[in-house]
């Protein structure tokens, strides 16, 4: 018996977006919009401060309702969502922040794996460190850990590495990319290096309202090596849409 063909990602995406119209404090910035995301790749999202981007990423999370159009997430598929801010509990350690989606589904929070993934972002000792004791990039360290914890298969995450030096943040992605293989990734960035390490898909979103502009990406599976000739041609090429991107923006703020 000939077993049943998989679905191409593009005609049967993880998530769907149709026709989006989504306004934030009376602008409205993004009408029309149209987004799918391939089912178990790495997307990632560049833009403009202001542009939309967070909106977006929070409207697939289920946290902001579109004004007009669609939303669709495959077979009801649940979802991991990393905002900006680290959003940990004051009152719980390092190690209690990461089991903390456990704790709110009244689940018995699994503190051996909470543990080793604590360990994996280079933060094992400090299980019981409160989050004021911790600097900027440490409790970014320890949000990436909750969400990696989650285990699910769509994974949103806003500028997770931000806070980050260099090394860590290279390592960290490289541990993203190991954990997450094969899930569904939306990636809000503002480096387009990150993007080209990560992204199997790329998108600038700019404008107002704003659009979705493909841009080209790497062949092969993330992470893929600062260094690559390729992602050097193509860093220049994504900076240049950026760029133009900021610049229109900037025509757009007030003055």
């Amino acid at each position: 018996m000939t077993p049943p063909a998989e679905p191409h990602p593009e005609s049967d995406p993880a998530v769907r977006i149709e026709g989006a119209r989504f306004g934030f404090e009376g602008t409205l910035l993004f009408d029309g919009l149209e987004l799918a995301l391939e089912r178990g790749r790495w997307t990632c999202l560049l833009g403009p401060s202001g542009v939309g981007k967070s909106s977006l990423l929070r409207v697939i999370a289920g946290l902001e309702r579109l004004e007009a159009g669609s939303l669709s997430v495959a077979h009801g598929a649940s979802v991991a969502y990393m905002a900006q801010q680290d959003l940990l509990m004051p009152w719980l350690g390092a190690l209690g922040n990461v089991s903390l989606g456990a704790r709110l589904r009244g689940e018995k929070p699994d503190r051996a794996r909470a543990q080793a993934m604590l360990e994996r972002v280079g933060l094992g000792s400090e299980a019981d460190a409160l989050p004021r004791t911790l600097s900027g990039g440490m409790r970014q360290r320890v949000a990436l850990a909750r969400t990696l914890m989650e285990d699910r298969p769509i994974v949103l995450m806003d500028e997770p590495f931000s806070a980050l030096d260099a090394i860590t943040r290279m390592r960290l992605q490289e541990l993203a990319a190991g954990l997450l293989a094969g899930r569904t990734v939306l990636l809000v960035t503002h480096d387009p290096l990150e993007a080209l390490r990560l992204g199997e898909r790329i998108y600038v979103m700019a404008g107002r309202p704003a659009t979705l502009q493909p841009a080209p990406a790497p062949l092969g599976p993330p992470p893929r090596r600062a260094g690559e000739s390729s992602l050097q041609a193509l860093h220049a090429e994504l900076l240049e849409r950026l760029t133009a991107a900021d610049d229109a923006a900037a025509c757009l703020r007030p003055h």
